[in-house]
């Protein structure tokens, strides 16, 4: 199996990604961390609300700060000088010179990209404080946007079987030099994982949500955010084990997270 589906070489974070990134926030401890790093993960998402990992992962960062890519950011992101505060902050939190990745988190809920917040982005890149900048948004016809036209380096993007809209709203407008795509909620929030009504074939399991995200060219990577180390030793070892969709799973994949997205559709109100 190719090295390429699970590692590639990103020129937005100017270096070679294990393309299964680690979301440090829904449970896992120290110790999982540290297995997570020993197995060769490197990218690392890390919102400040995720306490019980700051002490560990600035051990870990202490001990090897080149083995690790760190994404993080500041909680609220409105006004170019709370960014500015935010970066200071994390950065003494944390012990370190710099952050690999400094992005807004939600775009347009809990911040928002205005002269001032991207003035501050982009100073802080310049500083050399971040040595990226990006931001996580549900907004794909935005992102697409963002994809040609702005200074981010890369865009969080919610991308799976049951929502695919990534791949008519943002991936076409990737251009060259393009802002790395990293996507999140793979299981959609565990949705994929459970048998819809009306269905009697196979359901997928966490590692073919990943595998589904990976096998998509233009994703550079997918996070995952296990609850406890046997999920992620689980999800790692299914993605090592299988790689790449074939075209058969592919097509399965995608029928089950219509079903999937038609049956909740179902019970969404519109007003």
């Amino acid at each position: 199996m190719s090295d390429d589906f699970f590692y590639r070489d990103v020129p937005a974070f100017g270096r070679k990604v294990f393309r299964f990134g680690l979301a440090a926030n829904y449970g896992i401890d120290g110790t999982d961390l540290e297995w997570a790093l020993e197995q060769g993960v490197n990218y690392v998402f890390w919102p400040p609300n995720a306490r019980k990992m700051t002490e560990p992962l600035k051990a870990a960062l202490k001990r090897n700060r080149e083995s690790i890519l760190l994404a993080t950011g500041p909680t609220i992101g409105y006004f170019g000088s709370s960014i500015r505060r935010g970066c200071e902050r994390l950065l003494r939190k944390l012990g370190t010179e710099y952050l690999d990745v400094f992005q807004l988190f939600w775009l347009g809920r809990t911040s928002a990209m205005t002269e001032s917040t991207i003035d501050a982005l982009v100073s802080l890149r310049e500083s050399g404080k971040v040595r990226a900048i990006g931001v996580s948004i549900h907004d794909r016809g935005r992102a697409g946007r963002l994809a040609q036209d702005s200074p981010l380096d890369m865009l969080m993007i919610r991308y799976n079987a049951a929502h695919p809209g990534a791949e008519q709203d943002v991936f076409p407008y990737l251009a060259k030099g393009r802002p790395a795509v990293v996507t999140y909620t793979a299981t959609r929030w565990g949705g994929l994982l459970k048998r819809p009504k009306g269905w009697d074939g196979p359901v997928m399991t966490a590692g073919d949500c990943y595998r589904f995200c990976l096998s998509n060219p233009h994703v550079d990577m997918v996070l995952t955010g296990p609850k406890n180390r046997l999920q992620l030793q689980e999800n790692l070892h299914e993605i090592r084990e299988k790689g790449p969709l074939s075209e058969e799973e592919t097509r399965w994949i995608r029928d089950f997270g219509q079903v999937v997205h038609n049956a909740s559709s179902r019970f969404t109100f519109r007003f």
